[in-house]
């Protein structure tokens, strides 16, 4: 039997509810970790989640805070430091998508995108990383970006703009916080299940038939993420600071559509 690669640490999940939240809450808790939970239902959504990683005798805290609010996430991080021991890793997996245009898009709503993905990155990584570094002990921050750091969604450029900043973060808090022993890593996620209906847009084809432009025409899962962030989570990845992890399947690869690894449609039409 295989020893538990993070035996004893303490990993603040700041989205339990999303799809990413709940596979990062079953694998990251099959290798020993405590969970902090940041749950906007509160753990409604995550009740079988909670359920099942508890009776394997997994240590949890659900929590709801205002995560872009130092005066909420410092007091919380706290409290639960009293009770699981300080955060050893923190997975920001927050992950907004509006519709916004530039031409007609509303102020508020950009903010909205901003906030939720941008300013809760820094304001998380900002009290971790004070936490982690008055505990005196090496950390990790696994920031759950997105492909759209770098190409443009057709149908919301905050959120585009919004994994943009968090890309720059994160290369600016490994060099600050990696002095400390902390660090800092993206993972720019490819095109999941629904992902067309997410970033549906009237100017861009990127996602008509996007499963088929993935080389292998088999799209990741949030699974798929869970493995990655459980790496650099754990010892083995002591080397990787600053990184950016384009997990994709070479999705942005895809520029010529007759080259698409498209279904049979029959023994006589085009394969």
């Amino acid at each position: 039997m295989q020893p538990m690669r993070l035996p004893n640490k303490v990993v603040f999940i700041t989205d339990a509810d999303g799809g990413s939240g709940r596979a990062l809450m079953r694998r990251l808790a099959a290798e020993g970790a405590a969970l902090l939970l940041n749950s906007p239902s509160n753990g409604r959504a995550v009740e079988a989640e909670l359920e099942q990683v508890r009776q394997s005798g997994v240590r949890a805290r659900v929590v709801s805070v205002d995560l872009c609010r130092s005066a909420e996430v410092v007091p919380m991080l706290e409290r639960a430091a009293g009770e699981l021991g300080p955060v050893d890793v923190l997975v920001h997996n927050n992950n907004l998508v509006v519709p916004i245009s530039v031409e007609t898009g509303e102020e508020d709503v950009f903010l909205q995108v901003m906030n939720a993905n941008a300013k809760s990155a820094y304001v998380c990584a900002k009290a971790v990383g004070e936490q982690m570094a008055a505990a005196g002990r090496p950390g990790k921050i696994v920031f759950v970006s997105s492909i759209h750091a770098e190409k443009p969604t057709g149908s919301s450029f905050a959120y585009s703009a919004s994994k943009g900043a968090v890309k720059m973060l994160a290369r600016e808090a490994s060099i600050v916080l990696g002095r400390r022993g902390i660090s800092v890593n993206t993972i720019e996620l490819g095109p999941v299940e629904g992902d067309d209906e997410v970033f549906r847009s009237d100017i861009s084809k990127l996602y008509d038939s996007y499963r088929y432009k993935v080389p292998s025409a088999v799209l990741g899962t949030h699974d798929d993420l869970a493995e990655l962030v459980l790496f650099l989570a754990s010892d083995e990845a002591r080397y990787l600071n600053g990184a950016d992890i384009r997990m994709d399947g070479g999705f942005l690869m895809h520029y010529l559509d007759f080259k698409m690894k498209l279904p049979q449609q029959s023994e006589e039409g085009v394969r």
